[in-house]
């Protein structure tokens, strides 16, 4: 992964953070005790992109309370410029509650490393987003020095009015800023408004840059989710990944098309893998990577969260990404993850 010049490629993602409350592995109702955490799609990615060099912020809206307070708090901690966080003095903030198996074949109980989220978010100070949140001025001096602008699929979902902040975002002048969204397709986030989702998604793959998208989403909301005929469906993004069943990523940029496999690993959570993929493919895209680099970069990412647990990326040291990242195919495909890690694989 190179980098053209010594300033830091800059990032800013908008969208809902949420706080998550981690109830002990077992049935929901008999967890005494649960373990707070910083969760949402934009708000992971902006926490990996700040970990791999690229200045990030975070453009959202939070309550006036203590859940707002601790989000701010640790995206500000992990590096993350959250000076456009506007604060709602009349919303909460929303949260959600993760509940994990263990596996016991108790009532309730789901299997080990099994988890299933319980969001509280309806009315939340990030669905009053708007076009006017574009405006204040840090968003307008954000937006107005950064190469990147990512969101999901999960923010015009949130209300009509975050939807149109989003449709702004992909029609204003933006110059050489690229526009970066991942489908995220949640049919429970967009209620009543469900029956526009599958148009108003496909506006926004149609009006972005760089598109990330999971071929089971993809499949359920658009009809296929076979990575050819998605391409053909959305030829107008320059970069188009497809994210397939097979454990394999397949990028499209242009003309080039690559297919990389994911690493070997032992799953521990699946939430915010997704999210760290994006990250880490952006990253490298930011600091000028080819396309394999890109891809591997997003696998080693999302490889981190698979085998670790909580929402937010701990990534291994840059080094090491980039040292694996740069093996050949052959070295890549025999990879296990983390023992990778340990540095006796190279280039």
């Amino acid at each position: 992964m190179t980098q053209a010049t010594s300033v830091p490629p800059r990032a800013v993602t908008v969208g809902e953070g949420l706080a998550v409350l981690i109830a002990r592995p077992g049935p929901l109702e008999q967890s005494a005790r649960f373990e707070r955490a910083a969760g949402g799609a934009e708000a992971n990615v902006a926490m990996v992109l700040a970990q791999l060099g690229v200045s990030a912020a975070w453009l959202s809206r939070v309550g006036d309370d203590g859940f707002g307070r601790y989000l701010v708090n640790e995206l500000a901690a992990a590096g993350v410029d959250t000076d456009a966080v506007a604060v709602d003095p009349a919303r909460p903030t929303g949260l959600y509650v993760k509940e994990r198996g263990s596996g016991s074949g108790t009532a309730n109980d789901l299997g080990t490393g099994d988890s299933r989220m319980h969001y509280y978010r309806a009315g939340s100070a990030a669905s009053a987003l708007s076009p006017a949140d574009l405006t204040t001025t840090a968003a307008a001096t954000l937006l107005e020095r950064t190469d990147l602008v990512h969101f999901t699929g999960i923010t015009p979902a949130l209300s009509a009015s975050a939807s149109a902040l989003t449709r702004t975002l992909l029609t204003r002048p933006r110059g050489d800023t690229l526009i970066s969204f991942d489908l995220n397709y949640r049919p429970a986030v967009w209620g009543p408004r469900l029956d526009a989702a599958a148009d108003e998604l496909a506006a926004h793959i149609r009006g972005a840059d760089v598109v990330l998208l999971g071929a089971d989403e993809a499949e359920e909301i658009f009809g296929t989710g076979d990575p050819v005929a998605l391409r053909a469906l959305f030829p107008e993004p320059a970069q188009l990944i497809v994210k397939n069943d097979k454990h394999t990523v397949t990028g499209f940029d242009a003309d080039t098309a690559l297919e990389v496999p994911a690493l070997t690993l032992e799953i521990t959570e699946r939430i915010g893998a997704g999210d760290a993929f994006a990250g880490g493919y952006l990253a490298a895209l930011l600091h000028g990577a080819d396309l394999r680099t890109r891809l591997c970069y997003g696998h080693l990412c999302a490889a981190a969260t698979l085998t670790a647990s909580g929402d937010s990326t701990k990534l291994p040291p840059v080094q090491e990404l980039r040292r694996l990242a740069a093996l050949s195919s052959a070295a890549w495909t025999g990879l296990r993850y983390p023992a990778a890690l340990d540095g006796t694989i190279g280039p």
